[in-house]
């Protein structure tokens, strides 16, 4: 079977997974599909993939594996569990993490992969839920140079812009020096509609032109106008935000390296989560800044 024609297993099939697997199947190839919530994956199901009770059984069925779970837990368990994928895969097969995950534990799976005759690959992602539709994530590499090779054509059916860093690990690290690019940059433009409000001006109209300046980016031009319109539907969840956090100091510590603002970041996100928003968007930020506002006002 050609790389064309991949027989790919997919686990992992919600907010982004599910538009990720669609374009594999749009490509042609054969999908085998699981997700802890089969409703999740009906579509796809009904798009011409075939349903698995496992993540084990449906990896059994093909040449490249794809996760993007939730958690490092949920990885550790699907790859490294019994009856998980790197027990069942076929020998030579491809396994790609796309969960932003540990690179500890993406280590740990290289290894595991590697002594059953399997490749393996930390392939974490960004760009969130339009990204995911648009096929233009950014896709952040660990692994070897000709695993990563095999899974080019996969990779640039889901993503724009498609790297190898280095060695098993090298993938997720890269993904949290993202991360702590975005921590920083979520509170800044939050901080910066809060402060435009507060001085009488049209937020939105500020958005525009500040976004066309040095303080333009992706989170300031896409999820700053979703907060003020109200809408906190998630492209990617706070609860998973802070999973990434956490993972991004832990990581840190290890190297003895001090992040005072991802540090910040991590608190302002933990009393997001406290205010019972943990389930909604990580532009949900603003709704703790026009709290605070709004207390702020009612001293006055």
């Amino acid at each position: 079977m050609s790389q064309n024609t991949s027989s790919i297993a997919f686990v992992g099939t919600g907010v982004m997974g599910r538009s990720m697997a669609g374009h594999l199947l749009a490509a042609g190839h054969r999908l085998h599909v699981h997700n802890r919530t089969p409703a999740r994956a009906q579509a796809l199901v009904d798009a011409g993939a075939v349903w698995h009770d496992s993540p084990g059984s449906a990896a059994a069925e093909a040449e490249f594996v794809i996760t993007i779970v939730g958690y490092p837990s949920d990885v550790e368990v699907v790859y490294l569990g019994e009856g998980g994928i790197v027990e069942r895969a076929r020998r030579g097969a491809v396994l790609i993490d796309m969960t932003t995950s540990s690179p500890a534990l993406a280590r740990r799976i290289a290894e595991a992969a590697s002594a059953r005759g399997l490749s393996a690959l930390d392939a974490p992602v960004s760009g969130g839920d339009v990204g995911a539709k648009e096929a233009r994530l950014v896709v952040m590499v660990g692994g070897e140079a000709a695993a990563f090779e095999r899974a080019r054509p996969l990779f640039e059916r889901m993503g724009k812009t498609i790297a190898l860093l280095g060695g098993p690990g090298a993938g997720q690290h890269c993904k949290m020096s993202n991360q702590i690019a975005i921590a920083a940059g979520m509170l800044g433009w939050a901080e910066a509609v809060v402060y435009a409000q507060k001085a009488g001006l049209d937020a939105s109209r500020v958005l525009e032109v500040i976004g066309g300046g040095a303080a333009g980016s992706w989170s300031l031009s896409n999820l700053a106008p979703r907060a003020l319109a109200g809408n906190f539907a998630p492209g990617f969840y706070v609860k998973h935000f802070l999973k990434d956090m956490r993972i991004a100091i832990e990581s840190a510590e290890e190297m003895r390296l001090d992040l005072p603002g991802l540090a910040l970041a991590r608190r302002l996100y933990d009393r997001v989560a406290a205010a019972g928003w943990e389930d909604c968007g990580t532009q949900a930020i603003l709704r703790l800044y026009a709290a605070q506002a709004g207390r702020a006002d009612d001293v006055s």
